[in-house]
């Protein structure tokens, strides 16, 4: 996945987070802002009102208690004037108190009722609405009557001539309010005369309420029988026949809802500009969601696609080959896993560059692509490697064909940067369910059919069988037998010479590696070596060979000590530092030391090559060319890289006629070899007319079955006290 992908989907994903956690605390702090605006706006709304209603209820009273203040007023005015007084304190009869009185009715026209009242509570005189009142059934003193008996006006004595305080009582139907004098006390009155008192009233009528109202501008009052629940809006008015009661209650003025109208204003602004700014986030938050989604999803289509050739990459073609093989016991039917490696996309890119190599893979991948049916799969699982899911595969024949395909199609040339270049590919394929029904097993097995076409000489297909199993698995044995066999120091050497011309001397020795298996006996180098370079094991064992080596030829005085080197060994990048290591801690000079290389060593890539030979020959150790003769190029190296000795190829030697083409290409080999001032060794000697026929060309040294196969230090040890060595090999060939 590109990096530039994966930073646009974090800052994205960054700023949606972001972007969500500003709208999150936004709205946080707007509604705890809203909540703390609203309870204090209540909280001040809620004061105002209770201190409205405080003054309200002030109000209220202070206008009844003033409507009936100017009643008492009035009453007690008339009471002080001598005349009345003298009415009543006089002995006139009582039947004519009443006349005597009428002329006062006049003066009590605004209190509505007037009566003289005895304490026992008996009316010797009233005027009603300004006019007389009768002897009998007046409504006045009907509620006088029933207001009077037990209430304040009888136990309120404050003396004579003092007034007492006027009252409110509610009589079951409606409010009175009651208002007295005391008028007796005066010397000479009656026995039944004593306690008069002149007693008004004023009925306190809904109409009464309203002036009451309109004059103090308060909100309606009313008279209820039921108790308010707020006591700031409501005033207890007693009845003196006993339980009944009733409430004088009004409307209360409410500025806090003028308040909260205003605020209403306010607030909405408030909470309209926040809504948009919330609004025009939430859209953000919104579109980056969606952008983010369709990140997601490119990356989930890129989690599962090859980003260079466009097809689904192992993750994918490991799901699909999971799911198809769960449906292989409901349709009965078999599939087959083909992998599939292109034989030479390695010289593509060395030789015209890795973007050379991306368009091939493309190019492949579109061809594989249109070789599919519908229902088959096929995917890049990484390098130049790539795998098959042939579904409906019910018998081999039917994954040989597209095998068949595959190699044809991919055999034809590719137009890469111009210039039309030609590959193969090596096929391995498994069989489901007869090779395996799990993924790990088809695979694996795929993989080793894989390797079998590339061992067979690639641009093939191989189907896995039994036997290939039973080599990986030997394979698989070696490998960890021969990782112990170098760490717990179990492998030997043995050591070939390398006799002069006329083999009669040893002038050196080659180190050969061999493998005492406990199992499996002696195992020669052919079978583990190249087991060693496919599982990463050549480095630790060429270290082992060579340090080993340096230390059984020290006791060798003057005989050169040839060690071979893998080219995985040479490429690595500490491989002269390592050489020179061992060569320093094991005390071996390194003028006896002669490494030798194949072409294959120095051919992928000459200049790091040349630069690490340069170095050891700058340490003073000798470097051979193997094999000379195997490769199309071996003139090149000669004459480019500082080789000391060049050694003939054992093929050469094994059909060679004196006078043919095999003779004519060693004679060539040996002159053009001391023409470059290069010693010359022969391979393979086993025969003396080989021996007279070197001998004859002007070879330098020769190494063969005819004078020693590879033989145990101690052995050469032996060899090396006689001073013929070889005499009697010779003379009996």
């Amino acid at each position: 996945m590109h990096a530039p992908l994966l930073a646009k989907m974090t800052n994205a994903d960054s700023s949606a987070r972001m972007l969500k956690s500003t709208v999150m605390t936004l709205a946080a702090a707007f509604v705890l802002v809203m909540i703390a605006a609203v309870a204090v706006v209540f909280a001040i709304t809620d004061s105002a009102n209770r201190i409205e209603a405080e003054r309200q209820r002030d109000r209220i009273e202070a206008a009844i208690e003033s409507q009936i203040r100017l009643r008492q007023l009035r009453i007690e005015t008339l009471a002080s004037t001598g005349q009345l007084q003298a009415v009543f304190n006089s002995a006139m009869p009582r039947q004519l108190l009443q006349l005597a009185f009428n002329r006062f009715s006049k003066g009590f026209a605004d209190v509505e009722g007037a009566y003289v009242v005895t304490a026992a509570g008996q009316v010797l005189a009233g005027v009603e609405n300004g006019e007389p009142a009768g002897q009998t059934g007046y409504d006045g003193l009907k509620r006088l009557s029933a207001a009077l008996p037990g209430s304040p006006l009888a136990a309120n004595r404050e003396g004579p001539g003092r007034p007492r305080q006027p009252f409110i009582v509610f009589d079951g139907h409606e409010l009175l309010a009651l208002m007295s004098v005391e008028l007796s006390s005066m010397q000479g009155a009656g026995e039944d005369q004593d306690g008069l008192s002149l007693v008004g009233y004023r009925r306190i009528t809904p109409s009464f309420l309203k002036g009451l109202a309109d004059l103090y501008r308060i909100n309606e009052l009313r008279i209820t029988a039921r108790m308010p629940d707020d006591p700031l809006l409501r005033r207890e008015i007693d009845s003196p026949q006993g339980p009944a009661r009733a409430w004088l209650t009004w409307s209360p003025e409410r500025p806090g809802e003028a308040m909260i109208r205003q605020f209403f204003w306010a607030l909405l602004g408030v909470g309209v500009v926040f809504a948009a700014i919330l609004v025009l986030a939430v859209h953000r938050l919104r579109a980056a969601a969606a952008e983010i989604g369709l990140r997601e999803r490119q990356i989930q289509r890129l989690a599962g696609q090859d980003e260079l050739s466009l097809l689904p990459n192992r993750r994918t073609f490991d799901l699909r080959l999971d799911q198809e093989l769960a449906q292989l016991g409901r349709n009965g039917s078999g599939l087959a896993v083909l992998l599939l490696d292109l034989d030479r996309f390695k010289a593509v890119n060395d030789t015209y560059g890795h973007t050379a190599g991306d368009e091939l893979i493309r190019q492949v991948a579109e061809r594989l692509s249109g070789m599919m049916r519908r229902g088959d799969t096929v995917a890049r699982l990484g390098g130049d490697e790539f795998g098959i899911i042939q579904t409906l595969a019910a018998a081999p024949d039917d994954a040989a064909a597209l095998g068949e395909r595959i190699l044809e199609s991919l055999t034809r040339p590719f137009a890469i940067m111009g210039v039309e270049t030609t590959v193969g590919c090596s096929i391995g394929i498994a069989l489901a369910p007869r090779d395996g029904e799990d993924r790990e097993t088809l695979l694996r097995l795929a993989d080793t059919a894989l390797y079998q076409s590339k061992n067979e000489g690639r641009n093939r297909y191989s189907f896995f069988e039994s036997r290939m199993n039973r080599s990986l698995q030997l394979k698989r044995l070696v490998e960890e037998d021969l990782r112990k066999a170098i760490a717990n120091d179990e492998l030997v050497l043995h050591y070939q010479p390398q006799v002069s011309i006329d083999g009669s001397t040893i002038v050196g020795v080659e180190a050969l590696v061999r493998w005492p298996h406990p199992v499996h006996g002696l195992v020669p180098p052919s079978d583990f070596i190249g087991i060693a370079e496919e599982r990463g094991l050549i480095v630790p064992l060429s270290d082992w060979v060579l340090r080993r080596a340096c230390i059984e030829a020290k006791r060798w005085d003057g005989i050169r000590l040839a060690v071979n080197v893998s080219a995985i060994q040479f490429r690595h990048k500490d491989f002269v530092a390592n050489v020179m290591r061992i060569v320093r801690e094991t005390g071996f000079d390194p003028s006896r030391l002669e490494l030798e290389l194949t072409e294959g060593v120095v051919v992928d890539d000459a200049d790091a090559a040349e630069n690490a030979m340069m170095d050891l020959r700058g340490h003073g150790v000798g470097l051979a060319l193997d094999d000379f003769g195997t490769g199309y190029s071996s003139l090149i190296y000669l004459r480019r890289f500082a080789f000391d000795k060049i050694k003939i190829d054992r093929s050469f030697l094994e059909y060679m006629e004196t006078t043919g083409e095999s003779a004519i290409l060693v004679h060539s080999i040996a002159h053009l070899g001391r023409a470059l001032g290069l010693r010359v060794c022969a391979e393979g000697v086993e025969t003396a007319e080989q021996h007279r026929f070197l001998q004859a060309i002007g070879c330098h040294e020769l190494q063969g079955f005819l004078f020693s196969k590879g033989v145990t230090a101690a052995e050469i040890d032996t060899l090396l006290t006689l001073k013929a060595p070889f005499a009697a090999t010779l003379a009996a060939a």
